[in-house]
């Protein structure tokens, strides 16, 4: 397995993707390749990421990790430092981050691109990621072969409502990362990008139109909602299948530093590399 890392710059607004090309050893061929989104408060580095982009090089897929462009994590790639670029984290601007990453395979400016098959491409997320996975998804039908979510979000607006009063009262409100306990901004804006683009970011509405394959795999001690959002998204999506892994939380027993392997994300990236190994390798 390889890893390469590299750094994309969107050229506005001071954006970088910073990612991590994880490929199999001696394909001799490209290979099937998929896109691996983080969640809100994650980034490439937090727990399982790393160790997930491995498994899936493992069973001979390209992976894509990497932190979308605004996510607030800076050069460092393991804390919040950049709280101005949290703040203003849209949708949309996730949306333009897959939309430059798969330019710029396409045209090699990622080191070892060539070995990715972008005519066999899949996306996977995790929570908000997974949100994001669907909507590139339903936005390029003819690009995105399959798709993977775990414990995903149902719907865009997923902030508490007493934080989205103070969203549109204030103008900004605050998160807590519960894991450092540092409080991270978040502007009107965010909230303003959602209300402009409800009908395109409907995600339980517009899941019925999804034509590729689908997995959700949902962990059964997950955060309130999200098990029953899941059973929604795989009733209105035709080609959807839900995995549930009933012992599994938000974050399938995993936690940052990484201190090792559960039972519950070994099921879930097993899981996975067999979908996407399915759907993907047999449009080769």
């Amino acid at each position: 397995m390889n890893r390469i890392s590299f750094a994309l710059d969107l050229g506005k607004e001071e954006r970088v993707i910073r990612g991590d090309l994880f490929l199999p050893e001696d394909t001799g061929r490209p290979v099937p390749t998929v896109l691996v989104c983080h969640g809100f408060k994650g980034f490439k580095d937090w727990g399982f990421f790393p160790e997930l982009g491995r498994k899936l090089a493992e069973a001979g897929l390209a992976a894509i990790t990497f932190n979308f462009s605004m996510n607030g994590v800076g050069k460092d790639l393991e804390h919040f430092t950049e709280l101005d670029k949290f703040s203003r984290n849209t949708f949309s601007r996730e949306q333009e981050d897959l939309a430059r990453l798969v330019q710029a395979l396409r045209q090699g400016e990622i080191p070892q691109a060539t070995w990715c098959d972008l005519t066999r491409l899949g996306i996977m997320g995790h929570s908000r990621g997974g949100g994001n996975s669907l909507l590139y998804a339903l936005d390029h039908p003819e690009e995105v072969k399959a798709a993977v979510v775990w414990n995903s979000i149902h719907r865009v607006d997923f902030f508490q409502p007493e934080l989205l009063v103070e969203l549109r009262n204030k103008g900004i409100t605050h998160v807590i990362n519960a894991r450092t306990g540092q409080r991270l901004p978040i502007r009107r804006e965010v909230l303003d990008d959602i209300e402009t683009n409800r009908d395109r970011f409907d995600l339980l509405g517009r899941l019925p139109q999804l034509t590729q394959p689908l997995l959700l795999v949902q962990g059964g001690q997950d955060l309130p909602g999200l098990y029953e959002g899941a059973v929604r998204m795989a009733e209105a999506a035709p080609q959807a299948t839900l995995h549930v892994i009933q012992e599994a939380n938000h974050t399938m027993g995993a936690v940052h530093p990484f201190a090792g392997m559960t039972p519950a994300l070994e099921e879930a990236i097993r899981v996975t590399t067999e979908f996407f190994t399915h759907q993907l390798g047999k449009q080769g």
